[in-house]
C-alpha cells in the first residue's frame, strides 16, 4: 500500500466519525452521485427499451424491409400483384444478413354487427409466414393455422376485441367492396381463433390476420402471386446498408422500402429519446461533480493542518493532491455502488412486475419498457468515474496555494 492511499484510507474512516465536521457534506456527495446514477440507469434503460419495444412492434406488421411494385401508392392495401417466383425469394443468395422472407397481401374491409361496424384492413398471409412476434403479442386463444385450404380463422387485436365484443370462438362477417361500386360487396364470415394486443394503437386498430386465399380470391390473383414480400434482417444496426443492398439485388420494376422510411414520424420520434436521454446523463454528472467538488473542498479546508505537517515533512503538492484524489475515488466508487444496486433493483421490478403502465395511443407501448444493456450499464459507470475524478483535479489543486506555516498555524 503506497502512501497516499494509506493516508486516504486513514482520512475516509475518521471523516465518517458523528464528530467530523465534513461527515454530513460526504454522505450528501456520496447521495448525489447515488442518485444521478440511478436516474441517469433509468433514463438509459427505458430509452432504449422504448425503442427496441415501438421498433420491433413495427417491424412485427411490416418487416424491416417491404419489397413491392412501382406502381403501388402508398396506401395499406395491396392493389398490383407480384410474383412469387422471383429470384429472391425464399432467399437472397448474395445478401447476407437476411433472416426470413414471406409473402403478404392487404386488402380493406369492414366488419358490420348488429349494433356497430368497423373498417380495417385484413392482412393476408400464408404458410410461409413467421409468426415469432404475434406469438408473444398473443393475449388470448391461438394462432391460425393456414395452408393451400381456404381457412376462415382470423386473429384479431384486443383493441377490436373490446371495441365489437369479440370473444375467441365468435363469427362475423366482413364486407369487401368491389372496384365496381354498382355491384354488391363481396362478404367472407371469418372465425375468431386468437386476441393479440401489441400495444401499438395506430397498428392495433389497422390489422388483422387472415388466410391470404381469400385475399387472392377477392383480387382475382392466383395462388402464386401476393401483394408484397417483408423482409427481416438479422441486426437492425445494418438497416439502412441492406435495405440499398436489397434495392439494388431486385429487379428494376420493384421497389423496396425500409420501415424507417415506411413510417418516418414514428422513428423520429424514437430518434429523440437518444437527445433527451444524453441531456439527463449530462444534467446528472453535472450536479454529481459539483456535490463532489464541494465535498472535496470543505475535506481539503478541514485537513488544512495535516496538510501544512505533510509539506512541513517534505510532501510535495502533487503527492498531496493524490491523497484528495483518491478519497475522491473512494467516495464516488461508493456513491455508483450504492445508485447502481438501486437503480438495477428499480429496473429488475418494472422489467417483471410492470407497476408503471403508459398511455398507448402516446407512446405506443402499454407498459414502461426496460431494455438492461450490461456493457451499455459499464460504459456509463466508467465514464462517471473517469469524468468525476478529472474535475477532481481543479479542487485539489488548491493544495498547492497552502502555506506549510500558514496551514500549522490555521485554526480548524
Amino acid at each position: 500500500m503506497n502512501f497516499e492511499f494509506y493516508i486516504a484510507k486513514k482520512l475516509i474512516n475518521s471523516n465518517f466519525h458523528k464528530n467530523s465536521v465534513s461527515a454530513p457534506i460526504i454522505k450528501i456527495g456520496i447521495a448525489a452521485i447515488s442518485v444521478s446514477t440511478i436516474v441517469m440507469l433509468i433514463a438509459l434503460a427505458v430509452s432504449n427499451g422504448l425503442q427496441i419495444k415501438i421498433r420491433d412492434k413495427a417491424v412485427a406488421f411490416n418487416g424491416h424491409i417491404t419489397i413491392t411494385n412501382f406502381d403501388s401508392n402508398s396506401s395499406e392495401g395491396s392493389n398490383y400483384p407480384l410474383q412469387l417466383n422471383q429470384s429472391f425469394y425464399p432467399k437472397f443468395n448474395n445478401i447476407e444478413g437476411i433472416k426470413h422472407i414471406q409473402g403478404v397481401a392487404q386488402k380493406f374491409g369492414i366488419i358490420r354487427t348488429e349494433k356497430d361496424f368497423e373498417g380495417l384492413f385484413v392482412k393476408g398471409v400464408g404458410e410461409d409466414y413467421d409468426w415469432k412476434y404475434f406469438r408473444d403479442f398473443l393475449v388470448n386463444g391461438r394462432l391460425p393455422v393456414y395452408s393451400n385450404l381456404y381457412s376462415n380463422e382470423v386473429l384479431i387485436s384486443k383493441y377490436l376485441a373490446d371495441r365489437l365484443n369479440f370473444s375467441i370462438e365468435d363469427s362475423f362477417q366482413m364486407y369487401f367492396l368491389k372496384s365496381d361500386s354498382t355491384r354488391p360487396p363481396s362478404i367472407i364470415k371469418f372465425n375468431v381463433v386468437g386476441i393479440f394486443n401489441s400495444g401499438f394503437a395506430e397498428l392495433d386498430q389497422t390489422f388483422l390476420i387472415g388466410d391470404i386465399n381469400h385475399i387472392q380470391r377477392l383480387n382475382k390473383w392466383s395462388n402464386t402471386q401476393v401483394g408484397q414480400f417483408e423482409v427481416f434482417i438479422d441486426d437492425y444496426d445494418l438497416l439502412e446498408k441492406k435495405g440499398l443492398q436489397i434495392y439494388n439485388e431486385i429487379p428494376s420494376h420493384l421497389d423496396s422500402q425500409t420501415i424507417v422510411e415506411k413510417y418516418p414520424v414514428i422513428f423520429e420520434w424514437i430518434s429523440i429519446f437518444d437527445k433527451n436521454t444524453f441531456g439527463i446523463i449530462v444534467m446528472m454528472i453535472f450536479v454529481g461533480m459539483i456535490n463532489m467538488i464541494t465535498a472535496l473542498l470543505v475535506l481539503i479546508l478541514e485537513r488544512t493542518k495535516m496538510i501544512g505537517v505533510l509539506k512541513s515533512l517534505g510532501c510535495n503538492n502533487w503527492s498531496i493532491q493524490k491523497v484528495f484524489i483518491y478519497m475522491a475515488g473512494h467516495l464516488i466508487t461508493y456513491g455508483l455502488l450504492i445508485g447502481n444496486a438501486i437503480g438495477l433493483i428499480l429496473l429488475f421490478i418494472q422489467k417483471y412486475y410492470s407497476p408503471i403502465s403508459l398511455n398507448p395511443s402516446i407512446y405506443y407501448v402499454s407498459n414502461a419498457p426496460v431494455e438492461i444493456d450490461i456493457f451499455s450499464i459499464l460504459y456509463l459507470n466508467l465514464s462517471i468515474f473517469c469524468i468525476c475524478i478529472f474535475v477532481m483535479l481543479l479542487p485539489s489543486y488548491l493544495v498547492s496555494k497552502i502555506s506549510p506555516v500558514k496551514a500549522i498555524r490555521f485554526d480548524s
